[in-house]
């Protein structure tokens, strides 16, 4: 209980403390802001000065603008708001005035508080440029790969680093990194700003085609080329900080030692000195504590982008068909709206969406089912309406026609293995050609052997069996192929046995003969003696 109670004031006063920052910002929402951002500028303008109301005055007189027609008691009073918010301090400075009145008005100076510039130099920032395409210092991230690796080899070196040496590297990284993660988050809140947008033009949405698949492809293909690299290095010089930052403490206090004199004096030290810099500059690049890292969702936010460049192509194409994006017609009407009186925007919307009073609308019931006339329509059948006419009021369907089935495909593979084929049962035809006469020497191949058969049964039957002498003749046994280029002739042979040999076994032919001859020679020549299946 008694730690409880001593932390309670530490949470009141952070509360207050955080509650007296933000209402720094007030002046920026009031309905007099145009004027208190031209007196604060004026502040801005200056370094380590205290102005008076008269000098206020002479400078806004000399710029113009909104802070021209102010007049000295008005300013008085942004002044004093101004310091109540806790932009300005009063400042005392001796006086020197010819009336009472002068007096009255010169007595307090004002000077600007370090909250207050800072939240001027970031509205100023925001007025001049949060609507523009902030270029990605990309070429800084090269720099910051060679800084690292300079740092790298500073720190393995024998005798370590030079304390000044190293400080100046470990600053000018840390500058070079921050330009470019500032960079890279305002690029991708633009990105952002015109990814929200769904009525881009053809001409915008070409600069927005290019603007994606050029510069961010760019950006994201060096980042992905530098961060193994960069990761790798942070991972070699990480032994090494704990000592190099003291080695670098001891050398240059800086402000340090006035943090350490004073206890309520709040220091914040330059970039790099701290290994909370170095934590964040490892996790930009790698992915350390399990939440992936800043380059992880650098490639997110590119894929989200494509994705809603995507999905205004898709709205344009619809565009093109017919489906026209009404925004500015509803615009014009929200003007309308908003501009008229009760009554009229009832007639607008009657006009505008076809939102009459209350009607009885049906369908025609089932001729077999007879239904009352008394009978509610509350606990009378239920009628299915169709869905296209409960939805869209119409019957028509809609959509494109399915697109004709694409086979190129299918037709390749089949072409390919037909080609496949016949390559092959040329290769046989091949085969048995430089293997005739020589059948009992050789041993077919399982194609060659399959072609042979495929010929001899085609040859048995278109003989014509015949009976000579007492025995059986085989006439016209007789078949070839035109393509391959190849025929088989068959005669009765009595006491002769032809061993045909293969690969898948062998097959002997009793009484018969056989010879296998080229396709081109006619019918009835004299069978050469080479081209006999002997057995």
């Amino acid at each position: 209980m008694e730690g409880n109670e001593a932390q309670a004031p530490d949470r009141e006063e952070t509360g207050a403390e955080a509650w007296q920052r933000l209402s720094a910002y007030t002046y920026l929402s009031v309905p007099e802001r145009l004027e208190y951002v031209a007196v604060m500028r004026v502040f801005c303008g200056t370094l380590l000065a205290d102005l008076a109301v008269p000098d206020v005055l002479v400078k806004l007189q000399r710029a113009g603008g909104p802070g021209a027609a102010l007049d000295a008691e008005a300013l008085t009073a942004r002044l004093e708001q101004l310091v109540r918010w806790g932009n300005l301090l009063h400042s005392t400075h001796t006086v020197k005035a010819t009336s009472i009145a002068e007096y009255q008005r010169s007595r307090s100076r004002y000077q600007l508080s370090k909250l207050g510039e800072r939240v001027q130099r970031d509205a100023d920032e925001v007025l001049a440029g949060a609507d523009a395409a902030r270029e990605v210092s990309s070429e800084l991230l090269a720099l910051v790969d060679r800084g690292l690796g300079e740092i790298v080899a500073m720190v393995t070196e024998t005798g370590g680093p030079e304390p000044q040496q190293a400080l100046e590297r470990i600053s000018t990284l840390f500058v070079q990194f921050a330009e470019f993660a500032e960079s890279v988050r305002d690029f991708y809140a633009y990105l952002g700003q015109v990814l929200a947008r769904y009525d881009l033009e053809g001409a915008e949405y070409q600069g927005f085609k290019e603007l994606l698949l050029d510069y961010v492809e760019a950006i994201t293909e060096d980042v992905s080329f530098r961060a193994p690299r960069i990761a790798a290095q942070l991972a070699a010089v990480w032994p090494h900080l704990p000592t190099l930052l003291s080695r670098i403490d001891a050398h240059t206090t800086g402000l340090g030692a006035l943090a350490e004199g004073l206890p309520e004096t709040r220091v914040q030290r330059s970039r790099g000195r701290d290994l909370a810099d170095w934590e964040g500059l490892r996790d930009w690049f790698a992915n350390t504590g399990g939440h992936g890292s800043q380059v992880d969702q650098l490639r997110d936010a590119t894929l989200r982008a494509l994705q809603s460049l995507l999905a205004n192509a898709k709205r344009m194409l619809r565009s093109a068909s017919g489906e026209m994006s009404r925004r500015k017609d509803l615009l014009r009407l929200a003007a309308w709206f908003d501009a008229a009186d009760p009554e009229d925007a009832h007639d607008l919307a009657v006009a505008a969406f076809g939102l009459y009073g209350a009607r009885h609308l049906g369908v025609a019931p089932d001729p077999e089912s007879s239904v009352p006339a008394y009978v509610s329509w509350w606990t009378g059948p239920v009628v299915d309406v169709p869905v296209a006419l409960r939805e869209r009021g119409s019957r028509a369907p809609r959509g494109r026609a399915a697109a004709a089935e694409d086979h190129s495909e299918q037709k390749r593979r089949l072409l390919e293995h037909a080609r496949e084929h016949a390559e092959a049962r040329q290769a046989a035809a091949d085969e048995l050609r430089s293997a005739a006469g020589r059948f009992d020497q050789v041993r077919l191949s399982a194609p060659a052997m399959r072609l042979l058969l495929e010929l001899l049964t085609a040859a048995l039957g278109n003989a014509q069996l015949h009976k000579d002498a007492g025995d059986f003749l085989l006439d016209g046994a007789q078949a070839g192929d035109a393509d391959l280029g190849i025929r088989l002739t068959a005669w009765r042979t009595p006491g002769r046995h032809t061993v045909l040999q293969s690969f898948d076994g062998d097959l002997t032919a009793d009484d018969l003969t056989l010879a296998v001859e080229s396709a081109s020679m006619r019918v009835g020549e004299p069978m050469p003696e080479a081209g006999e299946a002997s057995a």
